[in-house]
């Protein structure tokens, strides 16, 4: 079984940066797509960011120029850097992988939440 754990939720004010990280474990043959999506409050889950196993990447326009995606295949570990934080960013964040096991799976983290607030 593949399973995805986030780090790196917290308060941060304005303007303030944070860096989250999500790693997988388990039985992993191979990491395609992963990717950053998130749920604000009476809000529905949209998608922020994905990468490629390659290191292509997409963003949300809500956050382009202010997140940056990356991942370190060694270590199946995708990171999101959150820059220029704003109210509107609040929210609990997701972590998505397409997985290859013994087959394709579609795994999805716990979340962890981020608040910015003064």
């Amino acid at each position: 079984q593949v399973q995805l754990v986030e780090s790196g939720g917290d308060l941060v004010q304005p303007g303030g940066s944070l860096r989250l990280s999500c790693a997988a474990s388990g039985f992993i043959f191979r990491i395609n797509d992963m990717g950053w999506y998130r749920q604000g409050p009476g809000k529905e889950r949209e998608l922020v960011a994905t990468i490629t196993s390659g290191g292509s990447t997409e963003y949300a326009d809500s956050v382009k120029g202010r997140f940056t995606i990356s991942r370190d295949n060694a270590k199946n570990t995708v990171y999101l850097q959150m820059n220029s934080l704003k109210p509107e960013d609040t929210a609990v964040y997701y972590c998505n992988a397409n997985v290859v096991t013994s087959r394709h799976v579609e795994v999805w983290g716990q979340g962890t939440l981020v608040t910015v607030s003064s």
